[in-house]
């Protein structure tokens, strides 16, 4: 999925939850066709994630502070 391809409205930008169990957090991010490759991410630790209980939850507060700290080049 290219970035490309999505055509974002300042109405479809929400503010973003603390925690979002990690399906929710694929839809979220517009990724519902694709939730083997956002598990293949929380697997592999390139998204912040924690299990609670038998749900695995990501850290969208921890990922946006992350994305912040990233240096951008376009």
């Amino acid at each position: 999925m290219d970035v490309e391809e999505t055509n974002l409205t300042s109405k479809d930008v929400l503010p973003s939850p603390p925690f979002l169990p990690w399906r929710e957090f694929a839809n979220w991010i517009r990724m519902a066709d694709h939730h083997d490759t956002v598990w293949g991410w929380i697997r592999n630790g390139y998204i912040p994630s924690r299990k609670v209980g038998k749900h695995v939850v990501v850290n969208v507060a921890l990922l946006t502070d992350q994305l912040k700290e990233q240096e951008w080049t376009l």
